[in-house]
């Protein structure tokens, strides 16, 4: 951010602040080349600035204020490929911009710094690097998250405690604001995940595909309703128009039609034979139901008769079987009869 590297500086420039897991806030000088030409060239030179600030616990967060209170926001410097063709546009040239209106003069010389760890949150005066405010926010329990939100048209610093608890501290007082308890954490995933968001709100990861949603702002849970979006917004089915004996006549959109005036036989005679045609069948349900049970009926009763039939083939055959061997029999004491009277004359007999 944009701020005061040592003490007793005159103006804003840009620094890198860097916080340790020892509470150490170390603030680094950026020199960065005046002219745009440059900045594509010329490397960007980095220099300690002497500035060590020490909390308790490891640092979560950095925040700068400006001498109303007003959260300042980084300056940014929109990316562009070198190599676009918009690059001989001079007029639409990208410059850096400050998202804070207040130059150095109007700030009075002097901004707000808030630096929050796992322990504790202070407040810094810059240039001079007074510790105006500080907060010994657990001494039981560590922080696991904390964010400088904006709520009610004013900046807080809101806090996750690794009890469960979710805290808000006025800025830059750092007055209590809220302490509540949430949910103790359980599950490392919503440690990871749990972030503060603007108008008092917080998000974190209940599952691997689902977004628990929170808040702790009263204005935020009397408007939520109206927040609440739709699939789609129904709009009533407007009137046909009249349809002008002129407009029909002379031109216009076609006419809508229905499957009965363009197949039907009401308007065209007898349907063609490639028209398939709905009959409905009789009794419904009851008539399915009746006509399923029939040819139940049916298959039933050809079952039987054809058992019937087997049961009468095979008697047939027993009988066929006892007449050939009856035959046989026959047959035989006719030839031993034969053989008996062949050479007697007929006075023998």
């Amino acid at each position: 951010m944009e701020s005061f590297a040592r003490k007793n500086d005159s103006a804003v420039s840009p620094c890198l602040w860097v916080g340790t897991g020892l509470g150490m806030v170390l603030i680094l000088s950026l020199n960065l080349p005046a002219s745009d030409d440059l900045r594509q060239s010329e490397p960007v030179m980095v220099s300690p600035s002497g500035t060590v600030l020490t909390l308790k616990g490891a640092v979560l967060t950095f925040a700068c204020l400006d001498c109303m209170g007003t959260l300042t926001h980084p300056p940014y410097e929109v990316w562009r490929d070198p190599h676009s063709a918009d690059d001989g546009e001079k007029t639409r040239k990208r410059k850096l911009v400050m998202h804070s209106p207040s130059s150095s003069q109007d700030m009075a010389d002097h901004q707000f710094a808030v630096i929050c760890s796992e322990k504790q949150a202070k407040v810094f005066s810059l240039p001079s690097q007074t510790c105006l405010y500080v907060h010994n926010i657990t001494e039981t329990s560590f922080l696991l998250r904390a964010d400088v939100v904006t709520l009610c048209n004013s900046v807080c610093l809101a806090c996750f405690c690794a009890n469960g608890h979710i805290m808000t501290l006025s800025l830059p007082s750092l007055r209590p604001l809220l302490d509540i308890n949430y949910l103790p954490v359980t599950d490392m995933r919503i440690a990871r995940t749990f972030c503060f968001a603007n108008e008092g709100q917080a998000l974190y990861l209940s599952s691997p595909t689902e977004i628990q949603r929170l808040t702790y702002s009263q204005e935020m849970c009397d408007n939520l309703q109206d927040m609440l979006g739709d699939l789609f917004t129904p709009v009533e089915t407007p009137e046909a128009q009249n349809r002008g004996f002129l407009k029909g006549l002379f031109g216009g959109s076609g006419q809508a039609v229905d499957r009965e005036e363009l197949f039907g036989e009401a308007t065209a005679g007898k349907a063609s034979r490639s028209l398939a045609q709905h009959i409905p069948g009789s009794g419904g349900i009851e008539g399915v139901r009746g006509a399923a049970g029939g040819v139940i009926g049916d298959l039933t009763r050809a079952r039987i008769a054809l058992d019937e039939r087997g049961q009468k083939l095979g008697e047939l055959d027993e009988r066929t079987a006892s007449m050939m061997a009856s035959a046989e029999a026959f047959s035989k004491h006719a030839h031993e009869v034969m053989l008996k009277y062949k050479d007697k004359k007929w006075y023998q007999f």
